[in-house]
């Protein structure tokens, strides 16, 4: 009998969960940055192994709703976690355990769900802050199984998935054996030059950035030229993203350019345009073209 199911990730803003899911998966489908809130749809992730299959749903990190973007993602949140037969919480070790972990700690003893606890960024501690760590999580959810790891390393992660794949409860899969993520390609090739930007833009752009993807059209068998957009909500935020002479955009294309190509597995010609767009967050015709909510 095979086993199947659905795992919500949950944790914190900027806590590790999406560089998680891409170790456990083994290739990019959720993209990482410092800044917190880059997750803006619940992403999915497949691992199978065997007769077990896991699909993990990478939510997007709990805040309070202050505008339609974050009232979708919010919204997300609540659907993902009525839906899931687990929930995986991730933490962060070097921070230790606050508010914001025991707020979503009780939204998962709400939903009823099973839950693991994932310590991350142990590589980044001593044995004895580490054990602290442990300690301090496992008092989160009594009774919950607790793995140290670290998603940059890798240490500690298969054995995590290893327990995930048992946990789930039995049934068929829910995605084709080797299918890796739910995500449309258009979908993530935007993703990727959104990266791109947020990267290169640190502080500046913090949630003002979206990307859309308008042409994917294959030149030779080795070579896709890709069309993107993207948008901010005002001229100043333009000027930062094109930057002086257009450096600031070349980068971006470089950057995204070499992620792309990682993706599709050849050669890529990509053409980045820049618009503002005002208050596309306010907007739900938008959004809802975007794929959000």
């Amino acid at each position: 009998m095979s086993r199947s199911g659905l795992l919500a990730l949950a944790g914190r803003p900027n806590v590790g969960k999406s560089t998680l899911l891409n170790a456990v998966i083994g290739e990019k489908v959720a993209i990482v940055s410092d800044r917190p809130q880059t997750t803006r749809r619940a992403i999915r992730g497949v691992l199978t192994r065997d007769q077990r299959q896991v699909v993990f749903v990478d939510l997007p990190g709990v805040q309070r709703p202050r505008d339609p973007l974050t009232r979708r993602m919010a919204h997300r949140v609540e659907q993902e976690l009525g839906g899931a037969d687990a929930a995986l919480l991730v933490l962060n070790a070097q921070e230790g355990v606050g508010p914001g972990d025991r707020f979503i700690a009780e939204q998962l003893r709400q939903a009823g769900l099973p839950v693991v606890i994932a310590v991350n960024k142990i590589d980044r501690l001593g044995r004895p802050d580490t054990a602290a760590a442990l300690a301090a999580s496992s008092e989160l959810h009594p009774g919950a199984e607790v793995f140290p790891i670290s998603a940059r390393t890798a240490e500690g992660v298969q054995t995590l998935a290893e327990h995930l794949l048992d946990l789930m409860p039995e049934g068929p899969f829910l995605f084709e054996a080797g299918q890796r993520s739910d995500q449309t390609r258009e979908l993530l090739l935007a993703e990727l030059v959104r990266e791109a930007v947020i990267r290169r833009t640190f502080q500046e752009l913090p949630h003002a950035v979206e990307v859309m993807v308008t042409e994917i059209e294959p030149l030779r068998d080795d070579l896709t030229r890709v069309a993107a957009s993207i948008w901010v909500e005002t001229e100043s935020q333009k000027r930062i993203v094109v930057g002086a002479g257009g450096r600031m955009v070349k980068a971006i294309g470089m950057a995204a350019r070499r992620e792309i190509q990682k993706a599709l597995g050849h050669q890529v010609h990509l053409q980045l345009g820049v618009r503002v767009r005002r208050d596309w967050r306010e907007d739900d015709g938008l959004l809802d073209q975007l794929g959000i909510g």
